[in-house]
């Protein structure tokens, strides 16, 4: 098997940013200002109103990654195993998604999905309809009903799925009906998360502003100099530079616990404190968009997904699909295809964003993607699609890696920190992978970190 180059590099592997004693003090910072990282800036500084939460974000605004660059659907929860983080975390925060929407009047829509499947495919809807009646309500559920599923599914035949959507080919035999799927605006969801961060008392979100280097700060490090820093103290000395990207020098501050939710940026962040023999690669993975006028789509109103590709293991996939989906204005869209992309080299800092080169769409994949739609689609014509958008998603495995959950890693600045005080000793919680369908739960994601990675902090601020 061919193999697939990985980015092993760590944040200033350069060494390009000194050591910098720290000039003021935060409780929480927020590495990352996507959907996700907002989402837990959010809470935290509604759990935690009187400590401080910082969210630093490199780009000028929020979202401007992976955030920005998805079908904006809201999964149902249905692919994935059941007893994953991803079943977990995006069952819990699909209601959670909907309840705030209808809260905050963000623009969304319960639409429905349909996965379509050939006769080869058919056991394979039965098996998703089969589990998605057996899951169990996620913890912290609010929505649980005696007897009610979580998450409800039909299996159709063919000629249902048809009388749903006309234009299917007739070698569709059946199809599962998700009517938990739907759509959001997802930039207006980022928004209504950004002004509850900027109307809390404690809590502040800085863009244009990059994290550049990351030291441990214990208990063994004089505090002489750093307001308010007890000599005991535990943390975290965060080196940031806000504007250039020439700058020589940052601002160093102590953050008593970080939260890396920097997507795309997660293992490079994570790796500047790991010795080189334990660092982390990233994979890299890019889905392709089309948008579509033109005939086979009559009066479309669902978004439709075909079977995956499994490679003979039914959670191995790396893609669901170049599958239909709708916008909040009715237009369609295919995609995402997947293409796996490398970096340069294996461990050059420098060039740690070759990828954003990478996001200009063109016809190339528009092909490919026309054959894989037509087998669902026979009507969909090559000349109506053109290129829409590419987005990049982060990767923990390579294709032949098998499925890969979510992961939520803790490091401490020193040993043992893990049983110490309500701060949370010096914690580093790095999210990885995060991505599909990580926008689907990104608030459930948000209420995970801080109501269970950071339970022990939590129970004692409540019993203050």
């Amino acid at each position: 098997m061919q193999k697939l180059r990985s980015l092993t590099a760590a944040l200033n592997g350069n060494g390009k940013f000194k050591y910098k004693r720290p000039e003021s003090v935060v409780d929480f910072l927020v590495i990352g200002g996507g959907v996700v990282g907002l989402a837990i800036a959010q809470r935290l500084a509604h759990r935690f109103p009187t400590r401080s939460t910082y969210l630093v974000e490199r780009h000028s605004r929020p979202g401007e990654e992976i955030s920005s660059r998805n079908s904006e659907v809201i999964h149902s929860g249905l692919y994935y195993p059941p007893d994953s983080l991803k079943t977990r975390l995006c069952l819990r925060g699909r209601d959670m998604l909907y309840e705030r929407c209808q809260a905050y009047n963000i623009p969304h829509r319960k639409c429905g999905k349909l996965v379509v499947a050939r006769a080869d495919q058919q056991p394979y809807i039965e098996n998703l309809h089969r589990k998605s009646l057996s899951l169990a309500w996620p913890p912290h559920s609010t929505q649980r009903v005696e007897g009610q599923h979580v998450l409800p599914t039909t299996l159709l035949s063919g000629h249902a799925a048809r009388e749903l959507e006309p234009d299917l080919s007739k070698d569709i035999v059946g199809a599962l009906w998700c009517p938990e799927t739907g759509i959001v605006d997802s930039h207006a969801l980022m928004q209504s998360l950004e002004k509850d961060v900027t109307d809390s008392e404690n809590a502040d979100l800085v863009y244009s502003t990059r994290v550049v280097r990351i030291d441990p700060y214990g208990r063994s490090r004089t505090a002489s100099g750093v307001p308010d820093v007890d000599a005991a103290e535990d943390g975290w000395v965060v080196q940031t530079v806000t504007g250039s990207a020439d700058a020589e020098e940052g601002d160093a501050m102590l953050a008593r616990t970080v939260i890396n939710a920097s997507g795309l940026s997660s293992t490079l962040v994570l790796n500047s404190i790991l010795p080189e023999f334990e660092r982390l690669p990233m994979y890299y993975a890019r889905g392709s968009y089309a948008s579509y006028h033109g005939p086979g789509i009559q009066n479309v109103s669902h978004l439709i997904y075909p079977c995956p590709d499994l490679g003979g293991n039914e959670h191995a996939f790396h893609s669901l699909g170049t599958h239909l989906t709708l916008d909040l204005q009715g237009k369609v869209r295919f995609g995402p295809d997947i293409e796996w992309i490398e970096p340069p080299s294996e461990d050059d800092c420098d060039d740690a964003d070759f990828w954003a080169r990478l996001l200009t769409p063109d016809e190339s994949r528009i092909p490919e993607m026309h054959h894989a739609v037509n087998r669902y689609l026979p009507g969909v014509r090559l000349e109506g699609m053109q290129p829409d958008y590419c987005g990049m998603r982060p990767k923990l495995v390579p294709p032949w890696g098998g499925f890969q959950d979510f992961i939520f890693r803790t490091d401490y600045s020193a040993p043992g920190l893990d049983t110490r005080g309500p701060r949370g000793g010096g914690a580093m919680i790095s999210l990885l992978g995060i991505e599909s369908p990580g926008l689907t739960s990104s608030l459930a994601i948000a209420e995970y970190v801080v109501e269970d990675v950071l339970r022990r902090g939590a129970h004692e601020e409540s019993a203050a």
